[in-house]
Formats: C-alpha cells, sequence, structure tokens
C-alpha cells in the first residue's frame, strides 16, 4: 500500500497537536487530549486487523471502545501530558504506516467486517477491503480530526 497520503494526514494533525493554544470545545465535545486518545485507540485497532490479517486470520473492526470516555480517560491517565499523547501517537502511527507499507494486494483486499459509530450515529456497518479502511484513516478520519483540533483554538483578543 501507499502511505504517502496517511503520513502527510498524522504529520498535519501532529503539528497542530503541539499547537499551544488548544481550548476545550465549545459545544462540549472532545478536548484535544480526548482527540489524541481516540487517535490512539483507533490506530492500534487499524493496526491490529491489519496484522491479524497477515496472520491469516480474519479480524473484524469495531470502534466504539475508541468512543468509550472511560477508555479514553485511561488512555490519557497513561500519558504525562498532551506532549506525551503527541509523542506517542506519532510513533504508533509510523508503526501503523509501516504494517500497511507491507501489506500486498492480497492482504490489502481482504474484507473486514466493520462497525463504525461517530458519536451515537451509525456510520458503516458492512464489510470493507482493509486498504479502504486505511485508506479512510487518510482521507477522512485524521483530517477530520485535525480540523476537530483546529477547531479548539483559542482566539486570542487582539491589543487596542
Amino acid at each position: 500500500m501507499d502511505t504517502t497520503g496517511l503520513r502527510a494526514a498524522y504529520d498535519r494533525l501532529l503539528d497542530v497537536a503541539a499547537m499551544s493554544d488548544l481550548g476545550d470545545a465549545d459545544d462540549g465535545g472532545w478536548n484535544a487530549d480526548q482527540i489524541l486518545a481516540h487517535l490512539l485507540s483507533v490506530d492500534a485497532a487499524v493496526a491490529a486487523v491489519a496484522l491479524g490479517v497477515v496472520a491469516g486470520s480474519r479480524p473484524t473492526f469495531d470502534n466504539r471502545i475508541s468512543l468509550d470516555p472511560w477508555n479514553l480517560d485511561r488512555i490519557i491517565a497513561e500519558h504525562a501530558g498532551r506532549a506525551d499523547l503527541t509523542a506517542h501517537l506519532r510513533s504508533q502511527a509510523d508503526v501503523l504506516c509501516a504494517i500497511a507499507d507491507q501489506l500486498g494486494e492480497p492482504a490489502a483486499a481482504v474484507l473486514v467486517p466493520s462497525l463504525l459509530l461517530s458519536g451515537d450515529e451509525l456510520v458503516l456497518d458492512q464489510p470493507v477491503p482493509l486498504a479502504a479502511l486505511i485508506d479512510g484513516l487518510a482521507e477522512d478520519h485524521v483530517p477530520r480530526h485535525t480540523q476537530q483540533l483546529l477547531d479548539l483554538r483559542v482566539a486570542v483578543p487582539e491589543r487596542a
């Protein structure tokens, strides 16, 4: 698989995550740490699915655990702040991309039964090729959370 787009999406997200002016969501949504924890959970699950396919098993992908507040809090508590979360995400993104780089066409074409929710909304409940699951991170998931982080930027008042 070509992971150029995925690597670029993570580079952009990690640059934004390193910004010092990220506040809380106006609508009560996730803060930056929760977004990073969510990404860590999703990325680990996708990497596990990819490795499972390579191993010959037929894993499933279900993102519900990556939406669970308890799980997000657990992931956050295991890190020493946002810089540590960001460093872990960078490392894990590298691992995911390295796995995807090694996937041949037969493995990338394996259909993975997938259940995807966004909040409480069902987004997908059907098998998708492993490549589509990984490409979806680059094309939608990572950019969406990059924008979500950008939306958390605190406006600095102008001086009179």
